[in-house]
């Protein structure tokens, strides 16, 4: 079963699948995956199996035969809707930003939306479908606290979103011109030690927040205006990059290997929330080397 975690939820990551999908042995329990070629090829490790137009019984190390009819997800399929679900969360970005005076009630807004964002990628993720429904829902909301945090930092530190936009956008072509590159493999080591640093790092974050909100920690703790929240922002930045090179795998696994047109929401879904984890953490460390408290 594919992991509950939103965050963590990505096809292929499964204990059923043994990381299909990631040229690499499987995990116990699941059923054997070569090192080479198709690793969908048996139909147990196929994760697409049910998919009457994914390919089925090819050798390992054989090409990818090409789709004969519809039904299969493209990359158009994952263009379209990522633009779909970013759209979303730029134009709720914008009215809020527009609609919305910063004041106590907009950042009342903006936590409220925050939550209800959560709580729509919480319950997408325990579906095993894709609700367009819910996923444009989770954008709409994302946009509405992107938006008023944005205004805030904006009122503080001018032009910080902008600077931060830049940054994701050089992150994210960074990171696909590394992995198109084949500078870096995902595989299932890559995936497990990475996911346990990015488990790890959320951890220790949920922690300094408590202390930070029983005064236990001062000016944020670890998310301090100072170097040592430099660092931290960084390494999530990077551990937003991690991600993004899982969301990649994702996409070109499912195309190449035959995934419903309808994973194309999935693929959508993941690159927002990874997009928008990356931007946040963006804004935090341009406001840190604005040099401004």
């Amino acid at each position: 079963m594919r992991s509950s975690n939103p965050v963590f939820s990505r096809r292929g990551f499964s204990r059923d699948n043994g990381y299909a999908g990631f040229n690499a042995a499987p995990q116990a329990g699941g059923p054997a995956v070569g090192t080479q070629g198709n690793p969908y090829a048996q139909q147990g490790g196929n994760p697409y199996a049910q998919n009457p137009y994914a390919q089925q019984g090819l050798p390992y190390g054989a090409p990818p035969q090409a789709p004969a009819t519809t039904g299969r997800m493209t990359m158009d399929d994952v263009v379209v809707r990522s633009s779909m679900t970013l759209g979303t969360v730029v134009v709720g970005a914008i009215l809020a930003w527009a609609l919305l005076p910063v004041s106590s009630t907009s950042y009342g807004l903006a936590i409220g939306s925050g939550l209800v964002a959560f709580v729509l990628a919480m319950v997408q993720s325990f579906k095993r479908a894709a609700s367009p429904a819910l996923i444009i829902g989770y954008a709409a909301f994302e946009g509405i606290f992107l938006g008023v945090i944005s205004e805030m930092y904006n009122s503080v530190w001018h032009g910080a979103p902008f600077q931060a936009v830049l940054g994701t956008m050089a992150v994210t072509g960074a990171t696909l011109l590394v992995y198109k590159a084949g500078w870096i493999r995902v595989t299932a080591r890559y995936a497990r030690i990475g996911l346990t640093i990015a488990i790890a790092f959320i951890a220790v974050m949920a922690v300094n927040l408590l202390l930070v909100a029983f005064g236990i920690a001062p000016d944020g703790g670890l998310r301090s205006s100072g170097p040592l929240g430099a660092v931290v922002g960084i390494l999530a930045i990077l551990i937003g990059a991690f991600f993004l090179t899982l969301d990649f795998k994702q996409i070109e696994d499912g195309i190449t290997y035959g995934a419903p047109k309808e994973e194309a929401w999935l693929a959508a879904f993941g690159l927002t929330m990874t997009l928008v984890w990356i931007y946040i953490e963006m804004l935090r460390l341009v406001a840190i080397f604005s040099g401004r408290d």
